[in-house]
């Protein structure tokens, strides 16, 4: 087998940026775009110091996640490791740039050229229109190494066959090679080096490496560190740019959409089916119930950077619960249309499965986003559910109340616990990330969320719903005013979880090299609460 891999020794690397200016030459990228950049990672207290330039870009990952949630199957990745795209396929929902962990996916719009409105002459003759409102990312030069393979040539040896990045390095720091060919230059190079691969404890397998000092001679114990007091290098006190976790950039209120209105949508037709039929405010909740995921969709529709390309959705139900979740959504509406026609108590039951089942696909779509650590923290998949539920069965206490003049006080009570449910939900799933680590604006997003959610999710609801048993004349009001809280508080909650505390995983090197008394060989993690 073949596994062509990079590896970038940050012992070398002075951070010239030769090899993004060279990327950009041979793809022909937007000035908004870096497929191959170098980070600047200086930290520390003087005078312990540590600076490091580190080149990034797409890991070519084995087992990865952007090819995994990609319901196009426009990502996909090669018998030879490289994971490339077809531009023709995707539809621009930006779902493996959520899900990539190390920040190697790019979506524009629009053109954009160096001199803003102005482009120059070669831009114009090189501007690739097929990379507009899709993702584009970095593909190790594939056409190279193809075209260097089909003519005897040796990626990473001969230069026609070899990245251009690897190419253009003046310090002779980035390599490329096999790594299932023991004889090869970056097999060598790999056991030579000490070297780490970036964000290994997530499972992806990259197959980009770092070396950073030599090797160990065999059997040579390993020497105990130098006693040097060196400050740690604390989280957030770092002098950098682009290391830190963002805030990602496509998933906008149009995407927090979707999880509100599809997520209570859900929730509202489960309610709705375990009522006698007939009735006016079951058929009334049903239609709203199918309006809201309709809604929910159509937000995603306008989203996307090529919605005429929007069956594309349907084409990897296997693995990306995107698609899984659009398959649902098929279902979901023509037998929600049959159920409502006739009636049939079987029908509506056999509807409120598929909008659990659509509601557990919201959940997955997040939780399966590697690149984001709030959203593939497990704990998200119960809370969403919890969350969807609650929110069907406030807007379903509310109908009641509005048409009815009161609610049974069996929905009552099962809107009091699933609310209690949902908090316990949301208090496991934000001390789960305290205690396993995450970024700290993300954490200080959830912490100033405590109080409100506390008192617009659970407290308010329950104190109505109370107020309601014990006051008939107002029971109405109480009733829709408590339903209605109970469905804000979830709706706000998506939108906070995705507009507001949705910051990626950054970038951190597990060793940096030692360089003088500065900058002892210290693992850097800046912006993370937990190293």
């Amino acid at each position: 087998m073949t596994r062509w891999t990079m590896v970038a020794d940050i012992e070398r690397c002075v951070g010239c940026q030769t090899c993004t200016a060279a990327c950009r030459h041979a793809n022909a990228t937007s000035p908004a775009v870096e497929w191959r950049k170098v980070l600047d990672v200086e930290a520390g207290v003087y005078p312990s110091v540590s600076r490091t330039f580190v080149p990034v870009g797409c890991q070519h990952c084995d087992d990865a996640p952007c090819t995994h949630v990609c319901p196009s199957r426009a990502t996909y990745r090669r018998d030879d490791g490289i994971v490339v795209m077809d531009y023709d396929l995707c539809i621009g929902c930006a779902y493996c740039d959520v899900a990539c962990p190390y920040q190697a996916r790019f979506k524009i719009e629009a053109p954009r050229f160096a001199y803003g409105k102005s482009p120059m002459q070669n831009e114009i003759e090189r501007e690739e229109p097929s990379r507009l409102g899709v993702a584009q990312k970095c593909t190790f030069c594939a056409d190279r190494i193809d075209f260097g393979l089909a003519n005897d040539l040796v990626p990473g040896i001969d230069p026609l066959a070899t990245p251009a990045c690897v190419n253009a390095c003046i310090a002779d720091a980035l390599h490329f090679g096999d790594a299932d060919d023991p004889s090869s230059n970056v097999s060598r190079l790999l056991r030579e080096q000490k070297h780490f691969r970036m964000h290994e404890e997530l499972g992806t397998d990259p197959a980009f490496y770092y070396v950073y000092d030599r090797a160990d001679p065999p059997n040579m114990p390993t020497p105990a560190p130098a006693a040097v007091a060196v400050p740690a290098v604390a989280p957030g006190q770092i002098r950098t740019r682009g290391v830190e976790p963002v805030h990602q950039k496509h998933w906008d209120w149009k995407a927090a959409g979707n999880f509100m209105c599809g997520g209570a949508g859900a929730g509202l037709f489960a309610f709705a089916s375990l009522t006698a039929p007939g009735g006016v405010a079951p058929v009334a909740s049903a239609l709203a119930a199918c309006a809201l995921v309709a809604l929910g969709l159509f937000l995603v529709l306008l989203k996307i950077g090529r919605p005429w390309r929007s069956l594309n959705v349907f084409r990897q139900p296997r693995r990306s619960w995107m698609a899984r979740e659009a398959w649902v959504a098929l279902a979901f509406f023509p037998l929600a249309a049959f159920a409502l026609w006739s009636q049939a108590r079987l029908a509506m039951l056999a509807v409120a499965v598929l909008g659990l089942a659509f509601l557990l696909c919201q959940a997955m779509i997040l939780n399966a986003a590697k690149g984001i650590p709030a959203w593939r923290e497990p704990m998200i998949v119960p809370l969403i559910i919890a969350t969807g539920l609650t929110e069907g069965g406030g807007l379903f206490m509310a109908a009641l109340a509005v048409t009815n003049t009161s609610a049974p006080l069996s929905v009552a009570i099962v809107v009091c616990l699933l609310a209690a449910v949902r908090a316990w939900t949301w208090r496991a799933y934000v001390r789960a990330l305290e205690t396993k680590g995450a970024p700290i604006r993300t954490l200080t997003v959830l912490d100033g969320s405590r109080m409100w959610f506390a008192v617009l999710g659970f407290a308010l609801p329950l104190a109505l719903i109370v107020g309601g048993l014990l006051i008939p004349a107002g029971a109405a009001i109480l009733f829709a005013l408590g339903g209605l809280s109970a469905f804000a508080a979830g709706a706000a909650l998506k939108l906070m979880l995705v507009t507001r505390a949705a910051f990626n995983q950054g970038f951190a090197l597990p060793h940096v090299p030692r360089r003088g008394v500065g900058g002892a060989d210290r693992a850097i993690k800046p912006g993370w609460s937990l190293p």
